[in-house]
This record gives C-alpha cells, structure tokens and sequence, in this order.
C-alpha cells in the first residue's frame, strides 16, 4: 500500500503516526500532486455564483427546475450532480425555509450516500481511505460531546426521509468527528468561503506551521504545491490553522481542533513571536503583567466578536473594532497580530457596507505586517494585496491598484500554479488598466 502519487509516499513519521514523504526532488511552485474531492458540498451563500457540480463561478447558471435553489453551468454538471442533489432537492422543495442542516450536515450525508453508491476505493483515497481517518473520541470533551450529538440529531431530522437506514449512532458519533478533524472548508482567491470537503490523500499530510506545501482549489479538486524546495525523503507538511498568530495561540488552537501538541520548528524556535507581540514604542516598555493583561482582553474581543458577527449590525460590529483597537493600540503596535486581527475584521465590515475608503485604509495597515508574519508565498497575504489592488482601482488609484494585484499574481502563480484561472482573472484585471 506503498505506492505513491506523483513522486510522495505514504510512510510513518516518528511521534506523528502516518505521514506523506517526497520520494523525488519538488521545486517551489510544482505541483506535488493533485486529489479529486471524495464528497463535497457548495455554501448556500454561494449558490447563485457557482455551479453546485463544479463550482465555477460564472454568470450564466441555470437553476434546478425542481427547487430553484441549486444552479448549474449547463445539463452536463447537473446529471452529474443528481445523485447528491436529489437529497436535497425533495426536501427543499418539501419544508421550504425550514430546511436549513449545517455544512457538515450536509457533507456527512453526502458521504454516507457515497460510501453507498461507490463502496470502492475512489481516485481521491491512492494513498488513505476515508475510513483511516482519525476520529480522536477519546480525546472529546463534553462540549464537543454535545455538538456532535446535536449534528447527529440534526442529521435525522433533514435527512430520514431521503436516506434509508442512517448509520448508528455509534457510526455517526465516529464519521461527524472524522469530518471535523479531516474536513477542508474550499475557499476562493479573496479566501472567502465557497464550501466543505473531504480529499482522503489531502488529508495524510502532517502539519507544521512552517508548511513546505500550500494547497489550492481547482473548482472542487485539492492541488498540493511545493512553496520551497522539497528533497527526495523529506516529510511533506502542510498547515492547519491560520498561522498568524504566535506560538502559545498556534499551539492552543491545534491541540483544541486536532488534538496534538506541535513540535514543528517554527514552535520550537518561536522565531516570529517577538515580532507579532510588537509593542508600542513608549518611553519606557510596558511592564510584562501589563502586557499579559492585554492579551487576556485581545482573546477575549476577538471571541466576542466571533459570536457578535451571527446577531450585531456592521456599524456594532465596526464600533467593537474601533473600540478595542483604541484599547489595544495604548499598550500593541500597529503590527501587534491582535490589532491585525481586529484591522482585518474591521476591513470585512467596511468591504460589506461598501465603505471602500474605510476597508482601504484598514488593509493598507494590514498587508506589510502580513508581509512579514506569514510565511512566504501565503494565500492570505495574495488575498490582502488582491483585494487592496481591486479597491484602489475602483477608486480610480490606477497605479497603486496594478501595483498591488501584480504582487498577488507573485504569489498566486506560485500557490495557484501559473495556468490556473484565478491567475488568469488577475492578470486580464492587469491588462484593462494599461
């Protein structure tokens, strides 16, 4: 069960369990291999843009006659879609706006429906079946306990009707939690979400939060690029989590989602964390406890706001930026990471109220300092400087505008590949301005 996919091979990696290795040379930018979605499911936000089946974006789609809800590039992509869709489909058109399971409601019940109409090994899983995934329920405390349960539960209530015989609980306790901890949300150019899935092989890679490989979507498959040299034997690492924050934050959020303590380099050396704790230059420094303090306020802000985003208005929401940014900004730098989070939600408000002058100001606070704390070739730091150049340009800034995307296309022909149509998107977005 040791062959590999385009020059990796599955192996075990000491103290990490299974792994991926590269069994040949990888130049940053190539291609390291590319994995098909097992099962995947479009974001409902999303729905009028892309084509439930392939997720194109495009203008054009038609929609389901049937329910009106999913839509479609043309009647190839839905026949292709009709197995999954049609779990749907009914029962949109059955309980209208009363139908509303999560995202991973909805993906698990795609692959409960998968696993049964193709009991085979699929093209996604060369390397690791979907039934290897790590389920971790030892490691469950109560509060991921209930979630669990309410997804079980969620499951039946949508889905009864449409899927015969549900698996047991025990069944869905063990498939929910692999979904969670194996689960890849699909994300766009800008990082904004388009939907969940499941790529087996994608999945088998370790993570470090000093990544040797980044991956990016191709419609709905998974590709995995080499973002530095890779030598034949080295273990290839990709990352979970954002990895802005610093270690002690890193290190918090994998052990809470995936259930291990890093040992990666980066969490060894803590090489960035000095830099992304920066704080204000002030006559004399801001004594330790000081500082512990507002570390305890950013996490607790940040957490607010999370939830505050389901019920507040934009001008709340912006006015829970600008406050703690006042609060923080006494004791962090601009280039704390914690006013960068804050910044960076600030900016999301403003782009939805179509505040361009006010998200612009944000992001050109927010891109050097992304610049730095990011690895290179990041796809948050390509997002920042996209949605900069796109926002200079439609407030007529045309030279900072073609400045900025020609630094996104920079990294994105290196995580995206240079045939790939984000690239494209940008590059023609170039051309109209010259």
């Amino acid at each position: 069960m040791n062959e590999g996919i385009e020059g990796t091979e599955r192996f075990l990696s000491p103290g990490s369990g299974r792994g991926l290795r590269a069994v040949r040379h990888f130049s940053a930018g190539e291609l390291v291999f590319a994995c098909p979605a097992y099962s995947y499911v479009l974001t409902v936000n999303e729905r009028e843009a892309h084509c439930e089946n392939c997720f194109s974006r495009r203008e054009d789609l038609f929609k389901c006659g049937k329910c009106k809800q999913a839509h479609y590039c043309n009647v190839e992509c839905q026949r292709s879609d009709w197995t999954m869709h049609k779990l749907e489909c009914v029962a949109m058109c059955a309980d209208g706006e009363n139908w509303c399971p999560s995202e991973t409601v909805r993906l698990v019940a795609r692959i409960i429906l998968k696993q049964r109409v193709t009991p085979e090994r699929d093209p996604s899983e060369r390397l690791l079946l979907l039934s290897e995934f790590e389920a971790h329920l030892d490691k469950m405390d109560s509060e991921k306990d209930e979630m669990n349960n309410a997804d079980i539960a969620a499951l039946h209530h949508f889905y009864s009707k449409h899927i015969s015989d549900i698996p047991g609980d025990q069944a869905l306790t063990e498939l929910f939690a692999q979904v969670n901890c194996n689960g890849f949300t699909i994300e766009d150019e800008e990082l904004s979400h388009l939907g969940s899935a499941v790529f087996p092989d994608v999945a088998l890679m370790n993570h470090s939060c000093s990544p040797n490989v980044i991956v990016t979507y191709k419609g709905t498959v998974a590709e995995v690029r080499a973002i530095r040299e890779i030598d034949p034997g080295d273990e290839v690492f990709n990352s979970y989590i954002d990895l802005l924050y610093p270690t002690e934050d890193r290190k918090e959020r994998l052990l809470d989602s995936y259930f291990f303590s890093c040992q990666c380099t980066e969490c060894t050396s803590k090489s960035k964390d000095k830099a992304k704790m920066e704080t204000r230059k002030l006559s004399s420094p801001p004594e330790p406890e000081k500082i512990r303090s507002m570390v305890h306020y950013a996490k607790i802000v940040i957490e607010e706001f999370r939830r505050a985003k389901h019920y507040k208005t934009p001008s709340e929401l912006l006015e829970i930026c600008e406050l703690s940014l006042e609060k923080m900004g006494a004791i962090f730098a601009d280039t704390n990471v914690y006013m960068l989070h804050m910044m960076y939600q600030a900016m999301g408000v403003c782009l939805y109220m179509q505040d361009w002058d006010g998200a612009l100001r944000y992001g050109e606070k927010i891109v050097q300092p992304y610049s730095v704390h990011y690895p290179a070739y990041s796809l948050n730091v390509a997002s920042m400087y996209l949605k900069l150049g796109r926002l200079y340009l439609g407030l007529e800034k045309k030279k900072q505008g073609i400045r900025a995307l020609k630094r996104a296309v920079a990294i994105m022909e290196m995580a995206h590949g240079k045939d790939h149509n984000y690239v494209a998107e940008v590059k023609r977005e170039i051309e109209e301005q010259k």
